[in-house]
């Protein structure tokens, strides 16, 4: 990594950071032109990308709200308020009201999945008595082999 000067004024390239992170330059330059991050620009035309600490944690930061399934958005709004001083109020009640927002979200649609998996359950034992008393009561696996059957309990 082409780090220079102390950790605090330390300089990276695009492609320092997509091999940190394990993103590709093209998702940096996207997040870039989302206003996430704003790198600074050096060389004929401004065309290199000179990416700070600030940056590098902006990047972080946006990476792990995707992996939490927020939306750009609220990745934006985020960051945003860490440009006020840190760790204030403002910036943790942000950060947890879209926390719990994503919760109920995500036990919404497991709610939906369990249901889906339930009905799932009653076809497959519909399917199978209906396949044993065609073949005089032979047990039937399922599908793929002997896997080993899965937690139904919803």
């Amino acid at each position: 990594m082409a780090v220079t000067q102390s950790p605090a004024s330390a300089t990276y390239t695009i492609t320092d950071l997509a091999r940190e992170f394990d993103v590709t330059p093209r998702a940096i330059r996207f997040y870039e032109d989302q206003g996430l991050l704003a790198p600074e620009r050096e060389g004929p035309g401004g065309r290199k990308r000179v990416y700070n600490s600030r940056e590098r944690t902006r990047l972080k930061l946006t990476l792990r709200g995707k992996r939490l399934g927020l939306t750009l958005n609220e990745i934006r709004e985020i960051l945003d308020l860490y440009e006020s001083p840190r760790d204030t109020a403002p910036q943790l009640e942000r950060f947890l009201h879209a926390l719990a927002a994503h919760r109920g979200a995500l036990e919404r649609q497991m709610e939906d999945l369990q249901a889906q998996l339930a009905e799932i359950d009653q076809h497959e034992r519909h399917c199978r008595d209906l396949l044993a008393a065609q073949t005089g009561g032979k047990p039937v696996a399922p599908e793929g082999g002997d896997a080993p059957a899965r937690n139904r309990s919803a």
